[in-house]
């Protein structure tokens, strides 16, 4: 399983190619991909905000996003 920025960094080059090719496709599956992505760093910050939670880490000495 690919990590968030690793599927929205793929999506991104499959819409660039699809838009230079005129491939309607690849253009809709780098789409599909970069928005995977996006999901995938949400679901990753929360379950980040969850562990955080229960082991009463702050918020605050994490590096910024």
């Amino acid at each position: 399983m690919t990590s968030g920025t690793g599927d929205k960094a793929k999506g991104r080059m499959e819409k660039a190619a699809g838009d230079l090719l005129d491939d309607d496709r690849l253009r809709n599956r780098g789409t599909v991909d970069e928005t995977a992505g996006k999901i995938k760093e949400g679901v990753e910050r929360g379950v980040d905000a969850v562990k955080d939670a229960s082991t009463g880490r702050s918020r605050d000495k994490r590096p910024p996003r």
